[in-house]
């Protein structure tokens, strides 16, 4: 198995790459190194190269495995980047540093809410889906 410096100089290289073919500088693009079903002694090497923001999916998995992480390497940022429920929207500002998940005005509303309460501002990220209106099409009617 390839060691963790090594895959994360690689991926970081091919950040590089597509940055300048891009014409953008390869320091405005920010990894995030998604741990999900990963546990804390996979994701310790990772910090230990350097890596140092990291993504989950769910609220239960992060609460249990990153305070033990973020207190072995302070500066750790921890992105939210899957779908979060209205109920756990506290727990989520507690935890994460931002929220990529944003999806349905009642969640905004839980996380304002929560936000309030804990006197702290989570950056988040909306997801926006087009949908065009139908056009030129009927709902035909059954007779009788």
């Amino acid at each position: 198995m390839d060691r963790p410096e090594s895959l994360l100089g690689e991926v970081r290289g091919r950040i590089a790459g597509a940055a300048r073919l891009a014409r953008r500088d390869a320091t405005e693009v920010t990894l995030i190194a998604v741990s999900k079903t990963h546990p804390p002694e996979r994701i310790a090497p990772l910090i230990a190269a350097g890596q140092r923001v990291f993504g989950e999916n769910r609220v239960q998995e992060a609460a249990a495995k990153w305070p033990v992480l973020r207190e072995i390497a302070p500066g750790i940022e921890l992105h939210l980047v899957g779908q979060l429920q209205s109920n756990k929207a506290a727990e989520a500002v507690d935890l994460f540093d931002a929220i990529h998940s944003l999806d349905r005005s009642s969640l905004v509303v839980a996380l304002a809410r929560a936000m309030d309460k804990a006197g702290r501002r989570v950056p988040c990220f909306a997801n926006c889906r087009r949908c065009s209106p139908r056009r030129g099409r009927r709902r035909s009617r059954s007779p009788g």
